[in-house]
């Protein structure tokens, strides 16, 4: 398994990190460049859209995963 890499951004006004997988890290980042978003941009809608108790980190896996999901799906 790959050691995590954490991430620091602000949130809401509020500072916070977040730790990933860089797998992660590089499907967000490629989300963002596909949705024409900046990173921080991406990642304030995901956390505005998820439930509140799951927590960041696991909503930004999910999204990942959807992403690679439906980008499987367009091309299969």
């Amino acid at each position: 398994m790959s050691d995590l890499v954490k991430r620091s951004l602000s949130l809401s006004g509020h500072r916070t990190s977040v730790a990933l997988e860089p797998e992660f890290w590089t499907v967000l980042d490629a989300m963002a460049a596909v949705r024409q978003q900046s990173f921080a941009s991406l990642v304030a809608s995901l956390d505005a859209a998820r439930p509140p108790e799951r927590p960041l980190a696991s909503a930004l896996r999910v999204a990942a995963l959807r992403h690679l999901q439906k980008s499987i799906q367009t091309t299969g």
